[in-house]
């Protein structure tokens, strides 16, 4: 078990984005982590895998304090180094059981080329081959599937499925709820700074359902007005 308990983390000695967050995760599950822009998604990834400290409060992983060695980490935005190939890039994550060229049959990415020519999706599917190298017990996935194809999108669910069968644990962000529901086991909703709501499988449908009706009630208004005025 994954526990966070008190997670208190701000950006200046001012204003807190994570106020007080408590929550449990179980291990070798996936588990997507929602919420509207400015919630808190990221800083709460970033401090999981320690890039930010938190004014108080732990994260522990069976009773002791989360490692970061145990993590590995997809930002939403990749940087990469100039001028160096994909290859070159695959070869800074030590692990020789990892096949670069068999699992690069599911990507099909031009690994002996220069990074800074590819195009968005390439590199991201990059950056996933960099991930699935490290083969961490813990994996954090911040917006994976922003930027690629169908194919590919479906292809990573398929993957991402598999290692939880193999007993990885998944923690994983998307602005689009019907990706999540499809894939996770646990959807927790993160609304002003501490998880709102945690639902499971039985409660997606109606899950999804409030998050859509709260926002519609929110806007429908304005939409409407606005609507009018262009008649």
């Amino acid at each position: 078990m994954i526990t966070i308990t008190n997670l208190t983390v701000a950006y200046d000695s001012k204003v807190d984005v994570l106020k007080g967050l408590h929550l449990e995760l179980q291990k070798n599950f996936i588990h997507g982590i929602v919420g509207l822009n400015g919630a808190g998604k990221t800083t709460f990834l970033n401090t999981l895998f320690g890039l930010k400290k938190a004014k108080h409060g732990s994260i522990h992983e069976d009773g002791k304090q989360l490692q970061k060695k145990s993590i590995s980490y997809l930002v939403t935005e990749n940087y990469f180094y100039s001028n160096i190939t994909g290859k070159e890039y695959l070869d800074l994550f030590k692990n020789p059981h990892f096949d670069i060229e068999q699992w690069n049959k599911l990507f099909d990415l031009p690994l002996n080329k220069i990074i800074d020519g590819y195009s968005t999706g390439m590199k991201k599917k990059l950056a996933l081959l960099g991930i699935l190298k490290q083969d961490k017990s813990i994996m954090i996935l911040d917006e994976p599937f922003n930027g690629l194809d169908i194919e590919t999108c479906r292809i990573i669910r398929m993957i991402l499925l598999r290692l939880k069968e193999k007993g990885k644990t998944i923690i994983i962000t998307s602005h689009i709820i019907e990706t999540l529901t499809n894939l996770c086991d646990y959807i927790h909703y993160l609304k002003d700074g501490v998880i709102n709501q945690s639902v499971d499988e039985s409660g997606f449908a109606q899950f999804e359902r409030d998050v859509f009706h709260v926002i519609e009630s929110k806007n429908q208004q304005t939409i409407d007005q606005l609507l009018m005025n262009n008649e």
